[in-house]
């Protein structure tokens, strides 16, 4: 029985682990006043009939805070790399020199920080909510092992604060990246 609380406990810490990763890669989506390249780095383009994230055809760099330039590989797919920039909703411009791609990105009003912020803390309760119910599907579970006598009413509350201990850890972290997330959007 203690291998299968083990397992569960696992398991429970690696889907609450997934989440944190997939909120990470949603915060480089999330525009602060400087440029990254994680604003565009997966956008999808046209690449001779397959859809494939810039990052896999292009060096990108950011050699200012409001300037993003991608350098294709292949110079032959400069303009549907532009395309995929212009139809993914980004909306700055971009300056195709045919070598290079140039996006300027415009420095933020209080008013827009103020709705990234506001977003931003959106999609941490989300991620709040994902994890809250992996540790209710394990949690379940538990009592299912109590209930049917595999375990006692000590043992099930022990493991259900194991869980919970687990849980809390991953909510702080979320909180401190989005503390981080929106120190960066506040301060240019």
């Amino acid at each position: 029985m203690v291998e299968e609380f083990i397992k569960l406990k696992k398991e429970a810490n690696e889907r609450m682990d997934k989440t944190i990763n997939f909120f990470k890669d949603e915060l480089k989506k999330v525009r602060t006043g400087r440029a990254t390249v994680g604003m565009v780095e997966d956008i999808r383009f046209d690449y001779y009939g397959n859809m494939s994230p810039i990052r896999q055809a292009a060096s990108l760099s950011t050699p200012d805070p409001h300037t993003i330039v991608i350098d294709p590989w292949d110079k032959s797919i400069i303009k549907s790399i532009e395309k995929g920039i212009v139809e993914s909703g980004l909306n700055f411009p971009v300056v195709n020199d045919g070598k290079i791609l140039r996006i300027n990105i415009p420095p933020l009003t209080e008013e827009t920080k103020k709705e990234y912020v506001k977003k931003l803390k959106e999609m941490a309760e989300e991620a709040k909510v994902a994890i809250r119910n992996e540790r209710r599907d394990i949690n379940d579970k538990v009592k299912k092992f109590s209930k049917e006598g595999h375990i006692s009413e000590d043992e099930e509350k022990k493991e259900l604060d194991d869980i919970q201990k687990v849980t809390d850890n991953h909510i702080k972290l979320i909180d401190e990246l989005v503390a981080k997330k929106e120190k960066e959007i506040m301060e240019i």
